[in-house]
């Protein structure tokens, strides 16, 4: 994952060339999407059935790239979610600003019942 939003694009710009401060989010969060968020956050989040962004952390950054530290655990559907295509990292558990977003290695279709576990260092967030 390596696509970074509009808003944070705006905030490295002006945080690294301009001395505007930015201040990072205390706990980011990963959410589900059934289409491409791009990179206005316009594309179709998962929503009913119990489903809710959930919190992930990142271990240190190496080689301009950081990987999420821990299992991320999202609840069990109580409703068919869809095929979930992609992920975004946003600042809030809703609404909120996105940071980045990218595409699954592979769509994954969650009906009632399911429980969608993202491994330790399956998300690799890269900046090239």
């Amino acid at each position: 994952m390596s696509a970074i939003s509009n808003y944070l694009e705006n905030k490295l710009i002006d945080a690294t060339l301009r001395g505007i401060s930015y201040t990072s989010p205390a706990t980011i969060y990963l959410a589900l999407f059934t289409t491409n968020p791009n990179e206005d956050a316009t594309g179709t989040e998962v929503t009913g059935g119990s489903y809710a962004r959930k919190a992930v952390t990142f271990g240190p950054a190496t080689d301009g790239s950081a990987s999420n530290s821990a299992d991320v655990l999202f609840s069990i559907a109580t409703a068919n979610w869809g095929t979930v295509t992609h992920i975004g990292i946003f600042d809030a558990l809703t609404g909120g600003n996105m940071l980045y977003y990218g595409a699954l290695s592979m769509s994954k279709t969650i009906q009632t019942n399911d429980q969608l576990k993202v491994n330790t260092g399956d998300i690799t967030v890269t900046l090239a």
